[in-house]
């Protein structure tokens, strides 16, 4: 069988033949492929369902950077960047290969970055065909003629390209190899090089490129960001930041505005850009009311991860969580009616930190001041509530550092200090959005309405809310509009929605002292006008904020 591009790619670098190489191949034949391999089968919809295997997440705690010349002294070791020797990283190439190399596997030349300035290539080896398909739609997809174009021959390196490889059965020794577990994923900034082996979950490599990204644009003066992002009619962008649950998705999916991107983008002097050239949407709960341009991109080519189907049937039941809450879809972004394409847009008009406090603390939107807007940018609040995870029977904070802490490889103070230069100076408006609860924590108040918030985000966006009264919430010094259409004056103040005034300040008090403690670590490194951001409180241990 030889599919996609007749010639071989040039695959000596890395000491493979290439002659089992499938290379270029288009959505429809890896699609059949991975039918013939049983890796999957089609859903009602024409889409490809694939299970991930042992790992239907990422596993952060086995992210390895190889630890040299180019990075010993530059990446932010700890918890989050765990160091490899090259030795064991070079071990492990060999192994890998060695196995890839005997029987047939797939091969796509794609890049990250939609601002041609920015641009890197990648080439993608995976052992599935699904992978590969997973790649053609989340990478930028060059036409398969201007590949011969750009590079004169599909063995073309340029130096700036990178490689990931990704086999899913294969699984490290743990005691040779250094890693944790069997599972691992590595990152060479001096080989340019990925390594995923153990784990079938895709995520793992958009997500390495992603932290590749995070290391290389900041000395660029580009901002990367995990957001997602959309513009106006008149060319006014708007991105999203926020963690799992938070809104990210919904709020930025607007009929009214075009997407640029759902994940992860750049932030350069006068634009922001796409990373990508796809979505990778989560669907648990999905019905085409709630979410309907993603229900309409579940079509022939996308290719849906551990979903269960309705008994007897090819039809996908999105409700059904039993291999996993956290399933997904990739699809290439065209797929999205009306994205925007190139996925590049001026820089930002507004700028959304999308929270779900879950315990009714926080207003359900305030404006920030660059100092607030690199604090609560560094800390990266949301709540985990009860029933989202196995033995959460009571919301649990949840800090992470510029709303990714996991794919940053720099100290998370360079991020923050990036974008406070950004916004210094600047009339971009930066607000704090709560998409949690109000009237009470979890349990007691309840949920703010998403028409509610999709109310406020309108409003920001269309620049009502430079013309209202602001108030100064007393603990976080959060400035909260008086009023605002389409949302009850009554639930623009928290405070104002509980029953027990007390309650609402001790427990304001305790999320203040939990934002302290965790900003602990970045206190030393930070600005003057950071720490005049703090929650201005006595916490227990009777350091003023």
């Amino acid at each position: 069988m030889n599919k996609g591009f007749t010639t071989k790619p040039d695959l000596s670098y890395l000491g493979l033949s290439g002659e089992l190489a499938q290379y270029q191949l288009s959505p429809e034949e890896l699609t059949d492929i991975a039918l013939d391999n049983h890796e999957g089968v089609l859903t009602a919809a024409g889409a490809l369902a694939i299970d991930t295997g042992k790992f239907t997440g990422r596993s952060p705690k086995d992210r390895y950077i190889v630890k040299d010349s180019v990075t010993s002294e530059t990446v932010f070791w700890g918890d989050i960047n765990m160091p490899m020797a090259s030795a064991r990283f070079d071990a492990l190439l060999n192994k890998m290969v060695a196995l890839l190399d005997a029987k047939p596997y797939y091969v796509r030349d794609a890049s990250a970055c939609a601002d041609p300035s920015q641009r890197i290539g990648i080439r993608v080896i995976t052992e599935t065909a699904y992978q590969n398909l997973f790649a053609h739609h989340l990478f930028l997809r060059d036409k398969q003629d201007e590949v011969i174009i750009i590079a004169g021959e599909p063995n073309f390196r340029a130096k700036d390209d990178w490689t990931i490889i990704a086999m899913p059965s294969f699984e490290a020794d743990p005691k040779a190899d250094g890693t944790r577990q069997a599972n691992f994923s590595v990152l060479n900034f001096s080989r340019k090089m990925i390594l995923i082996g153990g784990t079938g979950y895709t995520g793992e490599i958009k997500k390495g490129i992603f932290s590749v990204l995070n290391f290389l644009l900041p000395v660029k003066w580009v901002l990367p960001m995990h957001c997602s992002a959309n513009v106006g009619e008149k060319g006014d962008t708007a991105i999203f930041f926020g963690l799992s649950g938070t809104g990210k998705t919904t709020l930025s999916a607007d009929p009214k505005r075009r997407l640029i991107g759902d994940d992860e983008h750049g932030w350069s002097g006068d634009k922001v850009f796409n990373f990508e050239g796809g979505c990778y949407a989560k669907v648990v709960d999905l019905t085409p009311e709630k979410e309907p341009q993603i229900f309409s991109a579940i079509r022939p080519g996308a290719l849906l991860e551990n979903v269960s189907f309705f008994p007897e049937t090819n039809v996908v039941d999105y409700t059904n969580v039993s291999k996993t809450e956290n399933t997904r879809v990739a699809y290439p972004i065209d797929y999205i009616e009306g994205a925007l394409l190139p996925s590049i847009a001026g820089a930002p008009k507004n700028i959304f930190f999308l929270t779900c406090d879950a315990f009714g603390v926080l207003p359900p939107i305030s404006k920030l001041d660059t100092g607030q807007a690199m604090f609560h940018f560094l800390s990266g609040y949301t709540a985990k509530v009860a029933g989202t995870e196995t033995g959460i029977t009571e919301p649990q904070l949840t800090f992470s550092a510029c709303f990714g802490k996991a794919f940053l490889p720099l100290n998370p103070v360079q991020y923050a200090a990036l974008l406070g230069e950004k916004l210094e100076n600047s009339s971009i408006n930066v607000w704090l959005v709560n998409t949690g609860w109000s009237g009470g924590g979890y349990g007691k108040g309840s949920r703010i309405k998403l028409s509610y918030t999709r109310a406020m985000i309108e409003a920001a966006l269309n620049g009502e809310l430079n013309d209202v009264e602001y108030e100064v919430n007393e603990v976080f010094g959060l400035r909260v509009p008086l009023s605002c259409n389409g949302v009850p004056p009554a639930i623009l103040n928290p405070k104002n929605t509980w029953d027990d005034g007390d309650l609402y300040d001790k427990k304001s008090a305790e999320l203040a002292g939990a934002f302290i403690r965790n900003f602990n670590q970045y206190k030393d490194h930070s600005s003057q006008a950071i720490l005049e951001a703090f929650p201005k409180v006595l916490h227990k241990e009777g350091t003023r904020a």
